[in-house]
C-alpha cells in the first residue's frame, strides 16, 4: 500500500491478446496450489478462492497471533508484509518458517509478499524485482515442501510511475521468475502491478500476456484504491483479464483512501460474482495519515473498525463468502 495515482478510465471493449499466456499454459506440476484454466486451483483440484486481508508481519513481527484473529472472522488467506533488506528486514528464512507454520496452524493460506519493491523508479529506496528475487532465492529453504499453503508474491507495487521503469515491467517480472524457476521454486506465484499497483496506465492488463513463466503458474495482483471510484472500472479491469484466459487477485484495496474514494463495494461484489480472489489492507498498525485502513484497533479483534466490520461482516464480506482450502481437510 502507497499512495496511489490519478484517476483513470477504462475502456469496456475486451482486449484481443494472445493465447500463450503465462497463466495459461498447462502447470510444470500439480503438487501444490497452481494455475488452471485461468483460476487458481489446489493439488486435488479444487478451485481456491482467496478471501482474506494484509498483515504488516515486518513492522510487527510480534504481532502473529493476530493470524488466529484473522481466521476465526472467517478469511481463508493472509498477505504478509515481510522484508528484503533493502529498505525492511530481512525478514530470516527461519522467521519466514514461522510465519508459515502459523499461517498451517490456523488453517490458512499464505501470501508472502516482499514489500522493498514498491515504487521502483519513483521511490529512491525501492528495490529492484531481481534484488527481490534474491531474496526468495535465499529463503528457500522455508519455502520447499510449502506448495500446498504458500504462494509467493515477487515484489510489492514494484513500480511507481516512471515510464521508463514502467516499460521494463514484463521483462523484469518474466527474468525474475526465471530466476525462481531456475532456483526449484515451483510454487504458485503473484506478480504485481506496476503504477503503485492500481495499473492506471493498463500496462499489466495488457502486458500479462508476454509475462513469461515456464510453469504457467503465476496469478497476477491488481491493488484497487482511488484509481477505482467507478464500479464499472472495477468491472472492466476483472472483465479484460477474463478475456485473456488469465488468473487475477485484488491483493490490495480499501474502504477510502488519500488518491480517491474507491468503491469497496463494488470491489467486493464483483469479485465474487466472478470468483476473483481479495485481500484487503490492513489488518493494524498502519500509520502517516492511513490509519483509517485498519480492520482492528490496536491489533484487537475485540475493536472492529468499520472498515474491519464492512470487509468480514458486509455483503460480500469474507465471512459470507470464504471457504477453507481443501488442504486443511474441510
Amino acid at each position: 500500500m502507497n499512495t496511489k495515482a490519478a484517476l483513470f478510465g477504462f475502456t469496456t471493449a475486451a482486449l484481443a491478446l494472445a493465447t500463450a499466456a503465462a497463466g495459461q499454459a498447462p502447470p510444470h506440476q500439480e503438487t501444490g496450489l497452481h494455475v488452471r484454466d485461468g483460476r487458481l486451483h489446489e493439488a486435488d483440484g479444487s478451485a481456491f478462492v482467496m478471501r482474506g486481508v494484509n498483515h504488516p508481519h515486518v513492522w510487527y513481527p510480534d504481532e502473529t497471533g493476530s493470524f488466529a484473529d484473522i481466521k476465526a472472522l472467517g478469511a481463508n488467506t493472509v498477505r504478509v508484509v515481510l522484508g528484503s533488506g533493502q529498505r525492511w528486514g530481512p525478514t530470516p528464512a527461519d522467521e519466514v518458517a514461522e510465519v508459515v507454520d502459523t499461517c498451517k496452524e490456523n488453517r490458512l493460506i499464505c501470501v508472502l509478499e516482499v514489500h522493498d519493491t514498491t515504487g521502483y523508479g519513483e521511490e529512491p529506496a525501492a528495490a529492484t524485482l531481481d534484488q527481490a528475487a534474491d531474496y526468495w532465492i535465499g529463503v528457500a529453504g522455508a519455502l520447499r515442501g510449502q506448495e500446498d499453503h504458500i504462494l509467493i508474491n515477487l515484489g510489492n507495487e514494484p513500480y511507481g510511475n516512471a515510464p521508463e521503469a514502467n516499460a521494463g515491467w514484463a521483462e523484469d517480472t518474466s527474468a525474475a521468475i526465471g530466476r525462481l524457476r531456475g532456483a526449484g521454486l515451483d510454487h504458485a506465484l503473484v506478480a504485481d502491478a506496476p503504477n503503485w499497483g492500481q495499473d492506471w496506465q493498463r500496462i499489466m492488463l495488457e502486458e500479462a500476456p508476454e509475462v513469461e513463466d515456464p510453469d504457467g503458474n503465476t496469478v497476477f495482483s491488481v491493488h484497487m484504491y482511488g484509481v477505482y471510484e467507478d464500479g464499472a472500472d472495477v468491472a472492466a479491469y476483472m472483465d479484460g483479464f477474463a478475456a485473456n484466459g488469465l488468473p487475477l487477485i485484488v491483493g490490495e484495496f480499501g474502504h477510502r483512501h488519500s488518491d480517491g474514494d474507491p468503491d469497496e463495494d463494488a470491489i467486493l461484489a464483483e469479485a465474487e460474482a466472478r470468483g476473483i480472489g481479495y485481500l484487503g489492507w490492513s489488518w493494524s498498525g498502519n500509520s502517516g495519515g492511513v490509519e483509517y485502513l485498519d480492520m482492528v484497533e490496536g491489533f484487537d479483534a475485540q475493536r472492529l473498525t468499520p472498515w474491519g466490520e464492512r470487509i468480514f461482516n458486509g455483503e460480500n464480506g469474507i465471512a459470507e463468502t470464504a471457504e477453507e482450502a481443501s488442504v486443511y481437510g474441510r
